[in-house]
């Protein structure tokens, strides 16, 4: 065998083998695991939890802070960040008036997150809630 025909049969045994090497990290892997049918939804507590009380707080979701009112026979869930805008404070939900208060400075909030009276001069933040399954889940909105 000449020389010249033994490196190219070495060139191309190189090209052969990294061929794979080579596909593989052109490949796209996308195995980012969801929660829900889509990966925007996350799951922040259970239905059990939520009639229990009608309200359905959670500190450390997925989602971040998230406060749920409502019951699994509700056609509507609300639900929002708690973090009132003014100063951090958790807004709690009135149910009689149907809006959530700052208990620090008084600030008000609608069902909607719309700040309905001062010191606050930000919405709250606002998420989807829907029930899937014995979960209840939320998506930023």
């Amino acid at each position: 065998m000449k020389r010249r025909d033994f490196i190219n049969w070495v060139g191309l045994g190189w090209i052969a083998s990294s061929l794979p090497v080579a596909i593989a990290a052109c490949t796209s892997n996308n195995t980012t695991p969801t929660t829900s049918a889509t990966n925007d939804w996350q799951t922040v507590g259970t239905v059990a939890e939520l009639d229990k009380a009608g309200q359905l707080l959670v500190n450390d979701s997925p989602a971040a802070a998230v406060l749920v009112v409502g019951t699994s026979t509700a056609k509507n869930l609300i639900a929002v960040n708690p973090t009132c805008t003014h100063q951090g404070c958790t807004v709690a939900w009135q149910a009689a008036s149907q809006k959530f208060v700052c208990p620090c400075h008084g600030a008000e909030y609608g069902v909607d997150g719309t700040v309905q009276k001062d010191p606050a001069t930000k919405p709250l933040k606002t998420y989807a809630a829907k029930i899937e399954g014995s979960s209840v889940v939320v998506k930023p909105i």
